[in-house]
């Protein structure tokens, strides 16, 4: 079976690509998933914020240790797909294409689920080294939702974590998480 791989369409240019000795970890997710939360737990003070080379999108980047492995952080911008309407959605599809990260983190809504879960679908289709991170699961227990993780990673074949960041829930299962994926890549 031939698959077509809609991300190839561009060619990666050496001028944006920022190099790091580090092994990187990419945030993506829609907006106000609670990316930045996540990227704040796992960075500490480590961070900077600069604009991508060519546009006016910032994108944060920091550093953070992953069971006694540091590791570069980058938050992109929000996107919806990585077929690209948006100047922040091109920032954040060109950083996932020529940084080449050693894992990306979807980062969800658990109160959104179903809807957030085509990116994650054409995450695992450009097979990107991905874990699902489910956030917001304080408010999704408010709610009365509840989420089969282990279900969920079984069907997608993908790590799943669950989380609620702005408590520090789920946050140490995801270094771990990140820390077994980069393990068994390399």
């Amino acid at each position: 079976m031939r698959r077509f791989y809609f991300w190839q369409k561009e060619k990666s240019t050496k001028k944006n690509l920022r190099q790091s000795p580090l092994r990187k970890a990419v945030l993506v997710g829609n907006p106000n998933v609670g990316k930045s939360v996540v990227f704040n737990r796992l960075t500490g003070l480590y961070v900077t914020v600069s604009n991508y080379p060519g546009t006016t999108v910032e994108v944060a980047r920091g550093r953070g240790y992953f069971i006694q492995e540091e590791m570069e952080v980058v938050d992109t911008p929000g996107m919806y797909s990585l077929l690209p309407i948006t100047e922040e959605e091109k920032v954040a599809r060109q950083l996932l294409l020529q940084e080449q990260p050693s894992v990306v983190i979807h980062v969800v809504d658990a109160c959104n689920l179903e809807r957030m879960l085509s990116l994650t679908l054409q995450l695992i289709e450009a097979e990107m080294p991905l874990i699902l991170l489910i956030n917001m699961m304080d408010e999704a227990r408010r709610i009365g939702l509840r989420l089969d993780c282990d279900l969920l990673s079984q069907r997608l074949g993908i790590p799943v974590v669950a989380a609620a960041a702005v408590l520090n829930e789920g946050m140490a299962n995801l270094r771990k998480k990140v820390a077994e994926l980069v393990r068994t890549a390399a």
